[in-house]
């Protein structure tokens, strides 16, 4: 076997949650490098439709709303008719509502928790018979609020917590039935956001790069590459596992 059949996803169809932009357009991305067809989702019709455009002919899309649990199995099942059985499924959509305790509502709090854990919820149950039948995996976005005290923002730390258990448990039910779940946590990563987020506040900047051990953000790809790897048969015996990709950020002092 070659170190393409290997590292590659030659054969695999991913649907990647959230995939028009940022973190989730990355890691599809990497996909398609790697030899996948993705299908990105999401709930903006024209930025899905800029990334597919920009993906190149791998590339599929389709408007979804995760936290729509209700069409969940219905949506898999468009999605397996118009474009195949999908093995991988990257749980990646994600918001945020950042806000100290005192002035976060029960609705703030729940908006979060409804997209992250309830959405990948309904994902992972929906697409499991087709990734069961393919012998895939199962990911999950997590965060550096996985393990990390972030201040004022209470349902996103509490959602991408739950990710670990999520994926501990689901790795430990599936793995009989041939089915991989693990996640890769990203630290900081240049993007739009971040930059917006830390020129307006040069202290946050300044503190955010103080504990990085390699002194710079990371890239979008450094977050696909490390789900390439786990949706690959280079990681055939891993699961329940999530990788840090950070720069040591998690280590540094």
């Amino acid at each position: 076997m070659s170190i393409e059949d290997i590292f590659g996803l030659d054969g695999q169809h991913a649907l990647v949650t959230g995939g028009g932009s940022g973190l989730g357009l990355a890691i599809a991305k990497c996909f398609v490098q790697a030899g996948a067809k993705v299908t990105i989702t999401g709930t903006n019709a024209d930025k899905l439709e800029k990334a597919r455009d920009a993906l190149g002919p791998a590339a599929s899309h389709s408007v979804f709303d995760v936290t729509n649990a209700e069409a969940a199995e219905a949506f898999a099942r468009d999605i397996e008719q118009k474009f195949g059985r999908v093995s991988i499924l990257v749980n990646n959509a994600g918001n945020t509502v950042k806000k100290p305790l005192g002035d976060m509502s029960v609705e703030d709090f729940n908006a979060v928790m409804n997209v992250h854990v309830g959405g990948a919820f309904a994902m992972s149950r929906a697409f499991l018979p087709q990734i069961r039948e393919a012998g895939g995996s199962i990911l999950f976005t997590a965060s550096m609020s996985s393990f990390l005290g972030v201040p004022n923002v209470i349902g996103y730390s509490a959602a991408k917590s739950a990710y670990v258990g999520m994926v501990r448990a689901l790795a430990t039910e599936l793995a009989p039935s041939g089915v991989r779940v693990n996640g890769v946590a990203p630290g900081w990563i240049d993007t739009a956001l971040l930059r917006q987020a830390t020129a307006a506040d040069p202290e946050r900047a300044r503190k955010i790069n103080s504990r990085i051990p390699m002194g710079r953000f990371g890239e979008g790809a450094d977050i696909g590459w490390a789900m390439t790897y786990l949706a690959s048969r280079a990681a055939a015996y891993v699961t329940g596992h999530i990788l840090v990709v950070d720069g040591g950020a998690l280590h540094g002092f």
